[in-house]
């Protein structure tokens, strides 16, 4: 099979070059936005009279190509480059100017409104509320209905609760699948709080914020024919241009919101390994689903295979965060000059995020069953429900028998009733169900 031949030219290769660095190109959603940002600057261009139509349609053309995912090999240049995206702007405008044909300049034509300033920043914002919308909300969505379904399966099943990783009340393991629910749902709420910020790109700043060299209408031209075209309803113009120019504060505040994604997941599968931990040795109060061996030595053995893929995406999303922290405080007067790396991060963390939130509905938290043994035995076994007695008959006495239950190590309710407690009183407290349900009996 013939090598498909080179389009971009001599800018491009100048970058591959001058940035062998990591051997990761820019992340092809920024690739295919920054195509269609063209592609509708074209367009827009042509409407007003600054391109023939001809060559405008041309460059439509070729730039749909591209977003379409046809010609992803001619982005060579690594991720670690310029701080502003101008060696992969100027690929883009290259291999445009090749597709679409003798005649076309890639600054000239390609280019024309545009400055990598303005336009390789509006193609990263694009991507990450792009991948946002597409991906990562709709994993949320999964992973919040499968906890959700979850926690009404196993609204009856009481156990032990625990704070401080000892003993406490009882609750309901659905009432814990129902925290689980509302920390994702709330995440769901973050994302898509910051994604109004993110939707206003500075398209049409081009050099220094000031619009130079680009006609007045253009820009709100180029966003409603984006908006119109992928139903981004978010898109929009900024508040202030030289503040979507000079800073990247709306990506550093997704990341922000991705990381507090990132410390949920990790809370929800950190104790899902708690609670199907033994399971004859451990909590084991939930059977987690068999996906493969758990060992290559120990027979039968079942590990929470889900639950440390999505703690080491978690680590990796809260490290991500950090250098896009670091990045988005490093822009400089008129122009923040760290975009790549926010870029790459950024893309990152959403695709491994929604990658997990899936996985970790699919192939675990659908799977999930109570193990109603062990929970009945951690409900009836943990001496707090004695804090149900405190109205009773005190919180030093009811500090003292627990005292005493522990010493011996005989069951709560035979030293209470040593101690003087009365029985009826005793068992009409000491509820477990009721207890789980707390001032909602």
């Amino acid at each position: 099979m013939a090598a498909r031949r080179q389009l971009w030219g001599q800018e491009t290769a100048k970058a591959v070059a001058n940035f062998p660095i990591s051997g990761e190109t820019v992340p092809l959603p920024v690739v295919r936005w920054l195509a269609r940002l063209k592609g509708a600057a074209a367009a827009v261009n042509g409407e007003l009279g600054l391109l023939p139509k001809q060559t405008a349609a041309r460059i439509a053309k070729a730039a749909a190509e591209i977003a379409a995912g046809k010609h992803d090999e001619q982005f060579p240049i690594d991720v670690f480059q310029t701080g502003s995206g101008t060696s992969t702007n100027m690929n883009a405008n290259e291999v445009i100017a090749r597709l679409a044909g003798p005649g076309t300049h890639p600054n000239d034509h390609v280019n024309m409104g545009q400055s990598s300033n303005d336009v390789f920043p509006s193609a990263v914002h694009l991507a990450a509320l792009d991948v946002a919308q597409t991906e990562l909300l709709p994993s949320l969505r999964k992973l919040e209905r499968s906890l959700a379904r979850k926690a009404r399966s196993f609204e009856n099943v009481v156990k032990a609760g625990r704070t401080h990783m000892m003993d406490a009340v009882p609750v309901t393991l659905g009432q814990e699948f129902s925290g689980y629910a509302a920390q994702v749902a709330l995440g769901s709420e973050r994302v898509r709080a910051a994604l109004v910020h993110v939707g206003q790109i500075p398209l049409g700043g081009t050099g220094a914020g000031t619009g130079l060299n680009t006609h007045p209408r253009f820009a709100e031209k180029v966003r409603a024919r984006l908006r119109s075209e992928s139903g981004l309803k978010q898109i929009a113009a900024p508040r202030d241009p030289f503040e979507a120019q000079a800073s990247r504060d709306a990506l550093v505040e997704l990341s922000g919101a991705l990381k507090v994604i990132a410390v949920s997941l990790a809370k929800i599968a950190g104790d899902l390994v708690l609670m199907g931990s033994g399971p004859r040795t451990g909590i084991g109060e939930i059977l987690l689903p068999e996906l493969q061996k758990g060992s290559s030595i120990f027979p039968g053995k079942v590990n929470p295979v889900i639950p440390e893929v999505v703690l080491q995406v978690s680590a990796q999303v809260i490290g991500n965060d950090t250098a896009i922290t670091v990045a988005g405080m490093q822009g400089q007067l008129e122009l923040n000059v760290r975009i790549p790396v926010i870029a790459r991060n950024l893309l990152c963390s959403l695709q491994l995020l929604s990658s997990a939130a899936r996985a970790l509905a699919e192939k675990c938290v659908d799977g999930i069953k109570a193990n109603r043994t062990a929970t009945a035995a951690s409900a009836g076994a943990t001496l707090a429900v004695a804090a149900a007695l405190n109205g009773a008959i005190g919180y030093d006495r009811a500090t003292e028998i627990v005292r005493k239950a522990t010493a011996s190590g005989r069951p709560l309710r035979e030293v209470a009733l040593e101690e003087g407690v009365d029985a009826r009183l005793y068992d009409r407290t000491i509820d477990l169900r009721r207890i789980a349900r707390g001032n909602r009996a």
